[in-house]
This record gives structure tokens, C-alpha cells and sequence, in this order.
């Protein structure tokens, strides 16, 4: 009997892989979800080591596929007695970099004049609340997901994909790579992976002191590494052995004891370990993100060290900004190079990422060039300009593809207008299509939008602040691809064909 088909295989289920499977059901595909983990549960996922902050275009895609109120009842808040310590400050941080932490009184919010007043832009919660969310939407979508199913290897055509998970073979006509830093499907496709190997071992650990109180609370950077510490026994270490004990031998109370006696300089003792895991500094990104009808996602295609929480992030972005383009090319309404636009937006996002973790490591180095040059970051830092640039950087409100146009908004994330009948821009991309939102109630553009059919929504109405535009034509991840402040709409025309494709029927330019 033959392998049942689907029209993607999505290899792992972690927040990337069940994001992706939820987008691709939207637009009616047939998704499989194939996980090696018998149990998708751990401690590590749950506050204090599973604790993330969301980016503001994580919350805008949370929000954009109805998920975000979900996802709020799983925040992790301010009073959580087991959060991170710079959760409990008088000054409210906006995230730090290496450490330094920047503070939400010093941004300059009038750098993102697309970024309206009152938009969330602020949301903390662990993996476990966040895969759930996914988990839950997944389910009610129709996708199938199997655990203690790995993929090992596939057979590829030009036709299809035969995918070797142990005994079982599938059938599909494309197959994505979500499987982690590891991934078997990188390998198995010949992608190279190169980067910058670590120069120290991480720990995460939740342990029983003998005396908590010899330890200060707080980021602490000392002649040997960095630690944090949290009363009573929550701390995470760094040690510059070149990522030597990372996955080396089991995690042991008396070899914790001894790196955390060697980075605090102090004899504190360790009774017992509750929870203890390591990771590093090594930034590998694939060279490619698609081979033939193979594609990577997430930590499949980049890793790097978990400093400043932009992994999950950056992942989450891959899967809104592939779902779309995948589907479209599924169903035979794609324009000739939508699918390849994937890796051209999504790798240099995941290059810049990387070398934010690198620059981040150069200032964590135990030695006086570091430390000199954190005490500057620290001045810059605390800066109207220095806050409003990390905050740009960690938070994503400036992320922007290059996608042409003049227009200053083009390419960034489209702003959650609120529409005078009370609804607000974001409810009206919940169908995964792309919306031509028109102030102005142009019959030209009313009939662009009808010419590309079911893919493009067409909405007029009026806003509260329409920011001074009067029409912006939206991608179905969210991001403008083309806007105008008057009555020109040869680039909305120019901008749909780019992304949509052209319709059955022969198009010309409409009149204004």
C-alpha cells in the first residue's frame, strides 16, 4: 500500500513547526507533523529556564492569527515569584544586551512613526504556554501530528518526497526541516552549516545552597565569566572553556559546584541539584534555506546562544513569512519566484541575528578590552539615542524587508490601525490572505483587489489616525508591500502582481 500523501511534512513540533503547520492549514493545505520526542513535555520549558520574551513582530503574528488572547492567559507577570529578577525593578527594562539592561524611560518611541500608541509591544511567557497556545490551534485546524516519530532521511523528485521516519514512509510534495539545531533534514539535503564554533559552556540551573545568601542577586560579570543570580538557588553561569562541557558528560552537583565556585570566586557549596542544563555561543547559520522541495525553518537553518531571547523569535518569523509563500505555491497561484523571496528576507534577519549574539559574547569575555568596553556600552546604553537603537534592535519594531517602493512604510510591519467601525487592521488578516485597506473608497482600487481574486481582501474604511496614508496594500504575514499618501495607485497594481501573481484574465494597469 502506498504512503498516504500530504502536501507538506513538517519535521518537528516545537513552536516553529506547529506555527508553520497552522499557516499552511489556513490556506487549505494538507499538513503531517513528525516528532521525534515521545513527550513533548519538560521542566526546561516552564519558568524560570523556559521563560521568552516576545518581539513585537511575534505578538503582531500572534495577533494576526487570533492566538495573542490565548497566549496573554499564559503570560508570565510582573508578580510571578519564580520570573526572572529584572522583572521586579522600579525602572521598567526593555531588555538588555549582554547584560546591560535598557530602560523603557529612555526610548524615543517617536523613531517607529508607524508604530501606533497602544499597541502591545511587551508580552513575557515560557515555552510550555507557548507551544499549548500552538498545540491547541494546531488540533482545531485539522493537523497531524505524530510523536516518537523521527525523520531520518528522503527520497526526492521532482515530482514529490518519500520521507523514511524508522519504518514508516511518507508521502508528500514538500518537506520542511524544523528539527533543530541537528536537523536530520539539513543533513539528509546536503545544506552546509557554518558559523563561529562557541567559546563557552552555558548553565541554566535550579540548585539547593547551603548558603543562598552568599551569593549577591543579579548579573554579575567577574574575571572569569558572567553569572545570574536569583535567591534562593536559580543562577545561569558562563565559563570561557571554549563550550568544552556542553553535552560532554552528565550534568554532576559536585562539577556545578566547581564551575560556579570558579565564576563567583566564591566556596559557596552545593547540597543538591534540582534542575541543571548547559548551552552555548556556537552561531551557525544553513547556506541555503531551500534545496529542490526542501526547506528549513528555525533552528534547523540558524542557532546561536539564547542571549537576549531572540531564538524563539526569529523562528516564529521564518514560519509567518514561509507559511504563505508555501501554500501559494501549493495551490498554483504563486508568482514564478514568491518561494525563493523566503530565503532572501529570512537569511540576512537571521545573519543580523547572529552576529547580535557574537557582539554580545565579545562584551561578556573576561578580559579588561570587554570590560572597558562595557563600561562605554553602558554610558551609550542609558542614552535617549542608545535605548531607542537596542530597543530597536532586541524589540524588531524596525525590522524591515527590502521589498522596493518609495514609500517609507513598504517592507515594514503594517500598522494595527484602529478602523472607525471599531475593528482594527490586524482582525482583517485572520484569513491569511493578503487586504487592500483603502481610506479613500477608491473604485480603482476596489477593482485591482477583484482582479487577484480570493488573494487579496479589499476593505474601505476609515481610521482613527490614518497615520497620513490613503491606501496600503498588505502582505499575508503582515508587512506592507506597497503604501500611498495620495491617489496613485500604478505601484499598488505593480506590488500585487509581485506578490499574488497574475489572475487567469489579462491585466492592464487600472485607471485612477
Amino acid at each position: 500500500m502506498p504512503p498516504t500523501y500530504h502536501d507538506v511534512i513538517i519535521a518537528g513540533a516545537g513552536p516553529v513547526g506547529l506555527f508553520l503547520a497552522t499557516e499552511l492549514r489556513l490556506r487549505g493545505c494538507s499538513v503531517l507533523v513528525l516528532e521525534r520526542a515521545a513527550d513533548a513535555s519538560s521542566p526546561l520549558k516552564h519558568v524560570p529556564f523556559g521563560l521568552r520574551g516576545l518581539s513585537i513582530p511575534s505578538i503582531d503574528a500572534f495577533d494576526r492569527r487570533d492566538m495573542l488572547d490565548a497566549l496573554k492567559t499564559r503570560m508570565v507577570g510582573r508578580d510571578e515569584p519564580a520570573a526572572a529578577h529584572w522583572l521586579r525593578q522600579e525602572r521598567r527594562p526593555a531588555g538588555h544586551f549582554a547584560g546591560i539592561q535598557f530602560f523603557r524611560d529612555r526610548i524615543d518611541t517617536g523613531h517607529w512613526p508607524y508604530r501606533l500608541s497602544g499597541a502591545i509591544d511587551t508580552i513575557t511567557a515560557d515555552m510550555a504556554g507557548v507551544e499549548a497556545v500552538l498545540t491547541a490551534r494546531a488540533n482545531t485546524m485539522g493537523v497531524e501530528i505524530r510523536h516518537d516519530c523521527s525523520v531520518e532521511d528522503f527520497e526526492q523528485s521532482v515530482d514529490d518526497i518519500v520521507v523514511h521516519a524508522g519504518a514508516a514512509r511518507f508521502r508528500c510534495g514538500w518537506l520542511v526541516g524544523s528539527d533543530g539545531a541537528r536537523s536530520a533534514v539539513r543533513k539528509a539535503a546536503g545544506i552546509g552549516f557554518t558559523g563561529t564554533d562557541p567559546e563557552f559552556t552555558g548553565y541554566s540551573v535550579q540548585a539547593e545552597l547551603a548558603d543562598p545568601d552568599r551569593l549577591n542577586p543579579g548579573r554579575h560579570y567577574t574575571s572569569t565569566g558572567m553569572y545570574t543570580y536569583a535567591r534562593p538557588g536559580i543562577f545561569g553561569m558562563v565559563d570561557f572553556d571554549g563550550g568544552a562541557c556542553h553535552r560532554a558528560a552528565p550534568i554532576t552537583r559536585a562539577h556545578v559546584e566547581t564551575v560556579l565556585r570558579r565564576v563567583t570566586g566564591t566556596d559557596v557549596t552545593v547540597n543538591a541539584l534540582t534542575l541543571a542544563a548547559t548551552w552555548t555561543d556556537r552561531a551557525f547559520q544553513a547556506t541555503a534555506y531551500r534545496q529542490g522541495r526542501v526547506l528549513l525553518a528555525g533552528d534547523a537553518a540558524h542557532i546561536h546562544s539564547p542571549l537576549g531571547g531572540q531564538g524563539l523569535n526569529l523562528g516564529l518569523g521564518d514560519a509567518m513569512n514561509l507559511g504563505w509563500k508555501l501554500a501559494a505555491t501549493i495551490r498554483g497561484k504563486a508568482p514564478p519566484d514568491l518561494l525563493d523571496s523566503y530565503e532572501r528576507e529570512r537569511h540576512l534577519v537571521g545573519a543580523r541575528v547572529l552576529d547580535w549574539s557574537r557582539a554580545q559574547v565579545a562584551l561578556m569575555r573576561p578580559a579588561a578590552a570587554s570590560r572597558a568596553l562595557e563600561a562605554i556600552i553602558r554610558d551609550l546604553i542609558d542614552t535617549p539615542d542608545g535605548a531607542t537603537y537596542f530597543a530597536d534592535r532586541f524589540g524588531g519594531a524596525g525590522l524591515r524587508y527590502d521589498l522596493g517602493g518609495d514609500h517609507p512604510l513598504v517592507g515594514l510591519s503594517a500598522p494595527d490601525f484602529r478602523l472607525q467601525d471599531g475593528s482594527r487592521v490586524n482582525e482583517h488578516l485572520r484569513d491569511g490572505c493578503g487586504l487592500l485597506l483603502d481610506f479613500g473608497a477608491n473604485a480603482a482600487l476596489r477593482a485591482l483587489a477583484a482582479r487577484f481574486g480570493t488573494g487579496i481582501d479589499y476593505l474601505s474604511a476609515d481610521a482613527e489616525d490614518r497615520l497620513g496614508l490613503s491606501a496600503m496594500l498588505v502582505r499575508p504575514d503582515g508587512f506592507v508591500a506597497w503604501a500611498s499618501d495620495g491617489a496613485d495607485i500604478d505601484g499598488a497594481f505593480q506590488a500585487a502582481t509581485l506578490w499574488f501573481g497574475q489572475t487567469s484574465r489579462h491585466l492592464e494597469t487600472p485607471a485612477g
